[in-house]
């Protein structure tokens, strides 16, 4: 037990480290071949921040172990809005985009509602995943389009920019290590995962619902604080929309494209429901004064926590 928990973490650190890196290679080699900043960081650093719950999720598939694979979305989308979010407000209130939040907020809740349809008859089949991806191609395009009609970039890419004036081979060295690590630190996370749950006797979804999707949203907690702190909190909300739109679409997509997935009862009727209430209720709180203050970010920390009682306490 102790030498699995011990091989979780250091599976974590080598997929933290290893999306950081294949973001740092993959967006510096795009700006080489004269790729705008701000199309970089939708497209390929929104991606690379789902790199994680996807190198894990493949793993669980082949591994056959579906629970773990969709518990890991399903509750890295609750992390992101009621974690991550929650924390940045306590940080420092958060400003909210009343465009963003008129229109690509509806994307985020119709990418959850048709997530939770396709769903709902307990598979995931090849054919749902290539709506998904579709759907995910549109949404690229329609980034791009967008991002083209304003001036003020919805990421930070000053330090992605930066990456720029690295030398070639360091860029390539940054790409390759990071799928490295980010290959081997989720081999590491599911095979130990599987063994937790083993041991403790709890389902493998249990244990991707909680430590599996909390470590997998480890690179987005760190931006979104390091946006607050900066008082760049306007940023962490469009962070959190698109990583969860991509957790969906690119994610579950390629992963049922390469085998489908069967969805467990409970996750059916208890676990996405609670991703649903948790989307939803973003617009309330969003909205009053187009701000999350500290008060409501305090509200969705105790939400998650409350969450993670739900799920434990059975087991304790």
């Amino acid at each position: 037990m102790v030498f699995d928990i011990l091989l979780f973490v250091l599976g974590l650190a080598l997929l933290y480290f290893g999306a950081d890196w294949l973001i740092r290679g993959a967006a510096s080699l795009a700006l080489r071949f004269g790729i705008r900043p701000l199309i970089v960081g939708l497209t390929v650093v929104a991606l690379g921040t789902s790199m994680p719950e996807f190198i894990v999720n493949f793993f669980a598939a082949v591994a056959g172990e579906d629970g773990l694979a969709l518990g890991n979305v399903i509750g890295s989308n609750i992390a992101n809005i009621a974690l991550i979010l929650g924390v940045s407000a306590l940080v420092f209130p958060m400003n909210v985009s009343k465009r963003m939040l008129f229109r690509e907020y509806p994307i985020l809740v119709a990418i959850m509602f048709g997530f939770y349809y396709l769903a709902s008859d307990g598979m995931i089949t090849k054919s749902d995943g290539i709506m998904l991806v579709l759907a995910l191609v549109v949404f690229l395009i329609y980034i791009v389009l967008d991002s083209r009609k304003t001036n003020k970039a919805s990421v930070d890419t000053e330090s992605v920019a930066s990456e720029a004036l690295l030398p070639t081979w360091k860029k390539v060295l940054f790409l390759v290590g990071g799928i490295a690590l980010l290959s081997g630190g989720a081999r590491l996370m599911v095979l130990s995962a599987i063994d937790i749950a083993e041991f403790l006797g709890v389902s493998s979804a249990i244990v991707g619902l909680t430590v599996v999707a909390i470590g997998t949203s480890l690179p987005e907690l760190a931006a979104s604080v390091m946006c607050a702190m900066r008082e760049e909190v306007d940023l962490s909300f469009g962070n959190v929309l698109g990583s969860n739109i991509l957790n969906v679409l690119f994610v579950i997509g390629l992963i049922a494209l390469i085998r489908p997935l069967q969805v467990d009862t409970e996750s059916i009727e208890i676990h996405m429901p609670i991703m649903l209430a948790f989307t939803v209720a973003l617009l309330p709180i969003a909205r009053t004064q187009y701000q999350i203050t500290r008060v409501e970010g305090g509200l969705l920390v105790a939400g998650f926590i409350g969450y993670l009682y739900y799920l434990i306490l059975p087991h304790v």
